[in-house]
């Protein structure tokens, strides 16, 4: 599909958002409209694996009628095998569509409908994935207004012109463009969903990197605050090779949860290989059984989080080769030393932080002297502050191995690279191909990057903040004194001129000059 096309699928799918704007708020409205996305391509999953499995040629939907009455048994085996879930011929998307035309549709034909879908997948191996899916559609809701049947028959209709069948990755990618945009209308509160394309691009393209294709490709990656999933999906945008990829993540937020299993779908992703959880990260240390450990670790956590950081934790085995825990109210280095836990060794891991985790003391100081002297850390990549959603600091991207070639580290300061945009900063592709380029090769750049040896950080107090090794300031240009003086002297000169020429003026038209 062109670029074009993609822009137009995604105006589209914008501008249906426009029958729940006005009823709710976007962190609301969202729901209805992803939902309701999600559910019109898994019935569209549903009539492709119909023609698939019996091979023949016509309107899906008639064809699907006919086996559900004759050889139910069969069709639903098939479903099984290829979907994982079962949705009925007349609750299709197209079904209630039909249903809408012909003015007999109700709510509680959707609701019927979405209930019927979550209960098929009861005992069987996609239950995990489908469970409480649309629980976040609450149909009963007062905000849907006096007449909720209108509503959805409304939002329905709106989504039926979209053409989502001609390429898959283009609907997941219109689908993410929609949770962007939720993410800048519901302002700070995105952050507990969304990381920005550009900054999720960086971190995959770096911890992709060898790992691409061949016996070295990336066959695990991992998200412990996996918000949309958008991460994990990065990730597997830079890989090449055709082995399949295991998708693992956990996340606190459960109407986040569903969104990022939505997300995943979407793309493509098989429900064998999505294995995700509901959960608290820290609290509850998962995956604990095989595999616990992954190709790729990537995050974007939320900042200086509380957590419960008892002393009893440090026995654990995320914890306790480092002497001490993360502060109370700053759970950073929890989430970072939880992620390194899961990396395996031969792993690339990559986590978004506040640039305090690089210089604050005490606690974390010891951490982080621990984590050099190790030589875990590989990069330090400095960005330009007000390119969240979730906040306007600046913020600092962390690479991680546990098995490095080389004993530095990688400094960059892409602080001042952005294009200003209306209400955030942006990272070009420019921005972006220079920060990688520069990780590549690993080479000191003027005003840029700098790669410290372990010796010269250790001279630094185990201080990690940037422009203690990549130098910015730029000198301003002399001041010439004698110009300086005269030009002051020919303004001088200038000044009586134009006076003399004032008074002149004013002496023709008769105006006494005191």
């Amino acid at each position: 599909m062109t670029e074009n096309t993609s822009k137009t699928l995604e105006q589209a799918l914008w501008n249906s958002a426009n029958v729940l704007r006005g009823k709710m708020d976007a962190s609301e409205y969202k729901n209805y409209l992803l939902g309701l996305i999600f559910y019109r391509f898994l019935s569209h999953k549903t009539m492709a694996a119909v023609i698939d499995a019996t091979g023949e040629i016509g309107d899906p939907i008639a064809i699907y009628k006919q086996y559900w009455q004759d050889q139910r048994d069969d069709i639903i085996a098939e479903l099984y095998t290829a979907n994982g879930f079962i949705i009925q011929p007349d609750e299709l998307f197209d079904s209630l569509v039909t249903r809408i035309q012909n003015h007999q549709f109700q709510v509680s034909d959707l609701k019927t409908a979405l209930f019927n879908l979550e209960q098929s997948v009861k005992g069987h191996k996609s239950e995990d994935d489908f469970e409480g899916l649309f629980s976040d559609i609450d149909l009963d809701s007062n905000r849907l207004g006096k007449n909720p049947s209108q509503v959805m028959n409304d939002t329905i209709t709106a989504l039926k012109d979209i053409d989502f069948d001609s390429d898959r990755d283009v609907l997941g990618d219109a689908y993410e463009y929609l949770i962007s945009e939720f993410a800048m209308s519901a302002g700070k509160k995105a952050g507990e969903f969304y990381t920005p394309r550009t900054v999720s691009e960086i971190i995959a393209r770096i911890v992709a990197k060898g790992h691409e294709d061949g016996d070295n490709q990336i066959r695990s990656v991992y998200d412990p605050a996996m918000g949309s999933g958008s991460l994990l999906l990065t990730v597997a945008g830079q890989v090449t090779g055709n082995k399949t990829i295991a998708y693992h993540g956990q996340e606190l937020n459960t109407t986040t949860f569903n969104l990022a299993r939505m997300n995943l779908m979407l793309h493509g992703v098989s429900f064998e290989d999505i294995h995700v959880r509901n959960g608290d990260t820290l609290d509850n240390d998962w995956p604990a059984q095989e595999p616990y450990q992954f190709d790729a670790v990537v995050m974007n956590p939320p900042y200086s989080a509380h957590w419960n950081n008892d002393e009893s934790r440090l026995s654990e085995p995320r914890f306790r080769d480092y002497g001490k825990l993360a502060p109370k109210s700053k759970a950073d280095y929890a989430f970072l030393l939880h992620g390194l836990y899961h990396l395996k060794p031969s792993g690339t891991m990559g986590i978004v932080l506040p640039h305090g985790v690089l210089f604050r003391g005490a606690a974390e100081g010891k951490i982080r002297q621990q984590l050099i002297d190790s030589n875990m850390i590989d990069a330090v990549i400095g960005l330009p502050a007000n390119i969240f959603y979730s906040t306007s600091i600046p913020t600092v991207i962390l690479i991680l191995k546990k098995n490095k070639a080389t004993k530095d580290v990688l400094f960059i300061d892409a602080s001042n690279q952005f294009t200003k945009g209306k209400n955030q900063n942006v990272l070009s592709e420019e921005n972006i191909d220079k920060i990688v380029s520069t990780y590549d090769k690993r080479q000191d750049v003027e005003k840029y990057a700098h790669v410290a040896l372990i010796d010269e950080i250790k001279e630094n107090d185990y201080n990690l903040n940037i422009p203690r090794y990549v130098d910015t300031f730029e000198e301003e240009e002399p001041i010439d004194l004698e110009a300086v003086r005269q030009q002051l002297k020919q303004d001088d000169i200038e000044i009586q001129k134009l006076e003399k020429e004032i008074e002149e003026t004013l002496k023709e038209l008769g105006v006494k000059i005191e």
